[in-house]
């Protein structure tokens, strides 16, 4: 995306203003999937990063699959055009009864702790075929908030806990057809991957009906300039090697699953924000700008780190600045960048936002939720309008007696 062109759709649709580029979605899909051949591999896109049925129906046209971590999102998925065949479900502390409508539309059940386990098997026996996902208890990813994958993670069922799993699966003849595990985002070394997959190779020989292993995902994105990034090539090449060995070592071939998000969608996403005012104080200079953390909430909730462009001012100095936003609540973009100059009304784009963007934004301070916009075969389209007064008080309800006891008291 071009300055002149991101220029024009600040201009045409206004800001705060989610814009994603098509082309590169598809660019970071085709990579990940071609970085894992001659495996038979299924990419299932974990929707939760950005849902909005465009992005969903470019990924269905590329032969993705999805991950979906609530029957909202698998009725998001369906909405799209996926079948439920192509649609794993990876719930967390919901009730058995979201469980079984999931059952009830035909999806991959993927569980993960041993209640539901019991449940799921009490209730199906062989009947519905399941997936575990396993703790393997592997420290790793950027943030704490993204680790899921160590002991004192609430995901998964521990790797301690194995066999209890296989009672479990022996006394109601369930038919286990995967393994998954997750350990986190942000991840570089390949060992991570192989670290746990040689904990599900291990737990695979109590389960004789597997049909595919789910090494989750965590591919790292560069944020920064020179940031080291996930070399999926090399790692491919890794997992390739060694889930080779193990299909042999099984008897039969099974599928390799992958549930990326960020690394697909991040870098085709950038939010544009506006310039309300730049405020010098005795020790910093800021630009508040026209959104804030219920936009993008990353820098705040992870710390992380967007890059920013002033691109109303390509040729201006240098200078430093902390970006802000227009929220009562501390609410930093980004500290101390190098901007060019920026003035009242200029345009900011601030970079890798496709991934838990929109996703994450909120109505804070009965401010609106921004608009989105996808570049589609070189063009820009609306694919999300900016939320309205309407918006947000749609569900409220209010109580008749509360409005006479205004009126009566406006009489006396």
């Amino acid at each position: 995306m071009n300055t002149t062109e991101l220029l024009n759709i600040a201009e045409t649709f206004g800001t705060p203003t989610y814009v994603y580029d098509s082309d590169i979605i598809t660019q970071q899909y085709r990579k990940l999937r071609n970085s894992f051949k001659p495996l038979n591999v299924k990419l299932h896109y974990a929707m939760k990063a950005l849902s909005n049925v465009n992005v969903l129906r470019i990924l269905r046209n590329q032969g993705a699959s999805l991950d979906a971590v609530s029957i909202q999102e698998i009725h998001l998925a369906l909405r799209a055009g996926f079948t439920p065949e192509t649609i794993m479900y990876t719930p967390n502390c919901v009730s058995f009864e979201e469980i079984r409508e999931a059952v009830e539309v035909g999806v991959t059940i993927n569980l993960d702790n041993l209640n539901m386990l019991e449940k799921f098997g009490a209730h199906y026996g062989d009947s519905v075929s399941c997936c575990i996902r396993i703790n393997p208890h592997i420290m790793a990813g950027g943030n704490s908030n993204i680790s899921v994958g160590h002991i004192d993670s609430k995901f998964g069922i521990s790797i301690h806990q194995i066999r209890h799993v296989v009672r479990i699966a022996d006394h109601y003849n369930m038919k286990i057809v995967g393994l998954h595990m997750h350990t986190g985002s942000d991840i570089l070394d390949a060992d991570v991957f192989l670290r746990g997959a040689n904990l599900l190779y291990d737990v695979a020989s109590e389960f004789p009906n597997l049909q595919f292993m789910d090494f989750g995902s965590g591919f790292k994105v560069a944020y920064r300039d020179q940031e080291m990034y996930t070399d999926v090539e090399h790692i491919g090449q890794k997992i390739v090697e060694s889930f080779q060995k193990f299909c042999t070592s099984y008897g039969r071939e099974l599928e390799l699953w992958f549930e990326p998000g960020k690394y697909i969608v991040s870098e085709s996403g950038c939010l544009l924000v506006k310039t309300n005012v730049v405020k010098q104080t005795t020790s910093t200079v800021f630009v508040g700008v026209d959104s804030g953390q219920n936009h993008l909430l990353r820098p705040m909730m992870y710390n992380a780190y967007h890059r920013i462009d002033n691109i109303s001012n390509d040729a201006g100095e240098k200078k430093l600045y902390s970006i802000v936003g227009n929220i009562c609540e501390s609410d930093t973009f980004g500290h101390d960048r190098l901007l060019n100059e920026v003035r009242e009304g200029d345009i900011l784009s601030i970079s890798n936002a496709g991934a838990y963007g929109f996703s994450m934004s909120n109505q804070y301070n009965a401010r609106f939720r921004p608009a989105e916009v996808l570049i589609h075969n070189g063009m820009p389209h609306l694919i999300r309008k900016r939320e309205t007064m309407e918006d947000l008080i749609r569900n409220e309800v209010e109580i008749p007696s509360l409005i006479e006891e205004e009126e009566l008291s406006n009489i006396h």
